[in-house]
């Protein structure tokens, strides 16, 4: 049986890879603070993008997300969606 996603509901797939992207982020934390305890003044700043990466990742992943999800939706309408087959298993 074939299905086709014709639209992306934008605000609530936003705010799951958003959660998503910022799990991801955290597993810059440990660097972070590696670099701020151990590291040069140099490395304690960039230390500090690392530390806030969950932060920053979130932020770009929901804004570039709620992009995708309205390109998407803009897209579908004209072309057709994405097309996926599915099997019921009992």
């Amino acid at each position: 049986m074939k299905k086709q996603l014709i639209r992306i509901s934008v605000l609530q797939s936003s705010k799951i890879m958003t959660a998503l992207y910022v799990l991801m982020g955290f597993i810059y934390t440990p660097i972070g603070i590696a670099m701020m305890v151990f590291g040069a003044p140099m490395v304690k700043k960039i230390g500090l993008f690392y530390i806030l990466a969950p932060l920053i990742t979130g932020i770009f992943g929901f804004v570039f997300f709620v992009i995708f999800a309205a390109v998407y939706n803009a897209l579908a309408k004209w072309l057709g969606g994405v097309e996926v087959e599915v099997k019921n298993i009992d």
